[in-house]
């Protein structure tokens, strides 16, 4: 049976997890857990009002973020096949 992370409980002793293992799961956490928060952060920013006169989003809103969303996924990827393009080939990548 496959363990949380990636490993098979009969590789490790019970009560033992691999620590370079959880680094990059707690790594991984981190990134997806900033990514959303950028996510949020940006989509709300740009589709719904500060003037909150109904408890759901409207349409419009709605259809906002979900457009958002797709478009901040979609230059999130193409972000990522540049960087590997870029370190692939040698070139020094900065920010």
């Amino acid at each position: 049976m496959a363990s949380l992370f990636g490993g098979s409980r009969a590789s490790a002793p019970a009560g033992q997890i691999d620590q370079a293992r959880l680094g990059e799961a707690a790594m991984e956490l981190e990134a997806v857990s900033d990514l959303f928060t950028r996510i949020v952060s940006s989509c709300h920013a740009k589709c719904i009002s500060t003037r909150y006169a109904e408890a759901d989003l409207n349409k419009g809103e709605s259809v906002c973020v979900d457009r958002c969303v797709g478009k901040y996924f979609a230059v999130n990827e193409k972000v990522q096949e540049r960087l590997q393009v870029a370190q692939t080939s040698g070139q020094r990548v900065g920010m």
